[in-house]
């Protein structure tokens, strides 16, 4: 049977036809042939223009004609995982990484850091394993005992060069580009997004024992000016000046690694 919508809307079309038909049939025949009077037509408008995607800030290279052709995003997985062993090494990739959907987990991570929330559950590397230490007292501050949970991360990042974390980056863009779009980004550029993560995270203070509060369940900066950081600032408030310190290191030759790739004019 059709959606009752639909017959209901077939039953208005039938009956008004009837009715027409009816009306015409009861008319008086008229003297002389009328001249139907000129139909009022609305002014024609312009269609909208689409708006312009906004310019690429930094691009890349295409991809080379002689490089292997890269699979469906649906399918990039294997050359994904293969790709961060070549990077970390098998045994740091099943310690920190989460194996499945990694190109789009990557692209959402990123594109969540700058803003209020990053949703663990889309991360590609699993959390960091622990329990959050604070100290005790009337007002709780992030203990020092709680940057070596994060400890083993920053080596394993440490170990990977920032020249051939962007190499890999450059090869695979065509898959993360196509994750950024189907994400509901189709006339912006992944790469340029990428950057402004960068800089967001290199922007965050460096508070070495910021206070906190627990209005709840969990904590929350003491100082409002810290709560209201977007997620990517605060990762590196919770893992202590150390450790933050040496993530902005990476972050830094990371980034003038992918600013480097943009083509010569």
């Amino acid at each position: 049977m059709k959606h009752p919508l639909l017959v209901v809307a077939a039953l208005v079309a039938i009956a008004a036809g009837i009715a027409w038909y009816a009306w015409q049939a009861n008319a008086p025949a008229p003297e002389a042939p009328a001249v139907p009077p000129p139909v009022a037509t609305a002014p024609t408008e312009a269609p909208p223009v689409a708006p312009l995607p906004p310019p690429i800030q930094h691009p890349l290279p295409p991809p080379e004609a002689a490089a292997p052709p890269l699979p469906p995003l649906a399918d990039s997985d294997t050359l994904a995982r293969d790709t961060i062993v070549g990077l970390v090494g098998r045994d740091a990739f099943a310690r920190y990484f989460v194996p499945d959907a990694l190109v789009r987990n990557f692209v959402v991570t990123v594109d969540n850091l700058p803003r209020k929330t990053a949703a663990v559950r889309m991360w590609p590397v699993r959390p960091v394993p622990g329990a959050f230490v604070t100290t005790t007292g009337a007002q709780p501050t992030i203990a020092p005992d709680n940057a070596l949970r994060y400890r083993p991360y920053i080596v394993a990042m440490e170990a990977a060069e920032a020249k051939h974390l962007v190499a890999a980056y450059v090869r695979l863009y065509p898959l993360f580009q196509k994750a950024y779009e189907e994400l509901g980004y189709p006339n912006a550029y992944f790469n340029d997004r990428l950057i402004q993560a960068i800089d967001d995270m290199l922007a965050a203070p460096d508070v070495a024992a910021p206070a906190l509060v627990q209005p709840k369940v969990l904590y929350q900066f003491a100082d409002p000016a810290l709560e209201e950081r977007s997620a990517g600032q605060k990762i590196l408030l919770r893992m202590g000046s150390a450790n933050a310190a040496r993530v902005k290191d990476k972050l830094r030759a990371i980034r003038k690694e992918v600013v480097a790739q943009a083509p010569q004019s």
